[in-house]
């Protein structure tokens, strides 16, 4: 029924010329009957014939004119001009223009408040706060951009922080995180989990988890942790997002904008080289960066990748004070999700210490995750005994070589 109705449309110009033209025949030979016929009857037969096919053929051209006028329309001028009467009518159209203009322009953000937000919250990593603030700043207040603003790349060895630094920057920016963990894309096909699969194959009714977040949320904060581990192939996949300023959804073609998004890239690829030149480098950072690409380059990152970075931070290793920091807010934060709360000063400085003492044995190999792991493994069971008991503040205490949650007073 569609079908013939788009036929029935497509023919109903051509047709209507074809019907005026008729009208006026009739309407001629209504008005002056006699003088039509006569004039016509007194024609020879050929002149008869020619005026017969000058007649056609003049109807045959005013239906091609109409249906080439009618092919040639603007398409659904007729819906916009309804839809800009609704907004007239209900509501302030030039107002919502004005917002919607104001949504693509700049943005202008307070670089040493974040600086110093951050800097309450990751332990140890005060310079490269300060910096990534200022870029940020710099880079949301242009007006006109063709690409991410900015990508950045976190260098230095597990546990420093660079993870963390990039959730409290999506926190403190009010902007949605996509994080996607690289290590699961160590195969040429992971790239579909992101970008979705091509039509014809299992999945491709659905969008990647990256161009599907990007649609929905184009201003996001893109982490893509531990990156040197994805497949070759992945990383070729975002030369795109970084360089135009776009991706493609593989299941429909579709161009998703990455001109609104920030995107951070976390390694630890070279980091013991690189720990050195951060403290060599530390106040010049273009020098910094080319010494710290030549690194980069010959632990595997492809040079096409590394030539789209705007930024490349290298995050310092945590000594003394700062590990016992890190340490004890990985604390806290284990005790809230069991429900509890620890009391000032309620934890024994030697349980502090003994998980330093763990996380140096696995020297710069040790990560967050694996200091997370040690903390739930030593104090859950006794937090689970507090929480039955019906306590709501604890202290944890080093007794008899082992770490004991009891009751706060």
């Amino acid at each position: 029924m569609t079908r013939f109705l788009n036929a029935l449309n497509r023919f109903l110009a051509p047709a209507t010329a074809v019907l005026v033209v008729v009208a006026l025949w009739r309407l001629v030979s209504e008005i002056h009957p006699s003088t039509v016929r006569d004039e016509w009857m007194g024609l020879s037969r050929d002149q008869s014939i020619v005026y017969g096919i000058a007649l056609i053929a003049l109807a045959l051209w005013i239906v091609v004119l109409s249906g080439w006028i009618h092919s040639r329309r603007p398409p659904h001028t007729g819906q916009k001009s309804k839809l800009m009467d609704i907004l007239d009518r209900l509501t302030n159209r030039q107002a919502l223009e004005a917002r919607l203009q104001l949504e693509a322009t700049s943005e202008i953000i307070d670089a040493a408040a974040l600086a110093d937000a951050l800097k309450s919250k990751v332990i140890g990593q005060d310079q490269v706060c300060d910096d990534i603030a200022a870029q940020i700043r710099r880079r949301l207040a242009l007006q006109q951009r063709g690409k991410p603003i900015g990508v950045f790349l976190f260098c230095g060895h597990p546990g420093t922080g660079k993870t963390y630094l990039a959730k409290q920057l999506a926190i403190q920016c009010r902007r949605k995180l996509l994080h996607f963990d690289m290590t699961q894309l160590s195969r040429g096909t992971g790239g579909s989990m992101l970008f979705g699969t091509p039509k014809g194959y299992v999945g491709s009714d659905s969008y990647g988890k990256l161009t599907a977040g990007l649609r929905d949320t184009p201003n996001a904060i893109v982490l893509l942790d531990e990156f040197e581990k994805a497949h070759p192939d992945v990383h070729t996949n975002f030369l795109t997002a970084w360089n135009d300023g776009f991706i493609t959804e593989a299941s429909d073609g579709k161009q998703i904008s990455t001109t609104r998004a920030i995107f951070i890239i976390t390694t630890n690829a070279g980091m013991q080289a690189l720990d050195e030149l951060q403290s060599r480098f530390e106040n010049d950072g273009e020098e910094l960066r080319k010494v710290s690409t030549n690194i980069l380059l010959e632990n595997g990152l492809a040079p096409e990748v590394l030539s789209r970075i705007d930024r490349i931070f290298i995050f310092r290793r945590l000594f003394g004070l700062d590990v016992a920091r890190v340490t004890a807010l990985e604390i806290e934060a284990m005790i809230s999700n069991y429900g509890l709360s620890v009391c000032e000063g309620g934890i024994d400085p030697e349980v502090l210490w003994k998980f330093m003492e763990t996380q140096e044995k696995l020297a710069g190999h040790a990560s967050s995750r694996d200091l997370v792991r040690s903390i739930e493994e030593s104090i859950a069971d006794s937090l689970i005994v507090q929480k039955q008991a019906g306590q709501t503040s604890i202290r944890l205490l080093y007794r008899d070589q082992k770490i004991s949650a009891v009751a706060g007073s």
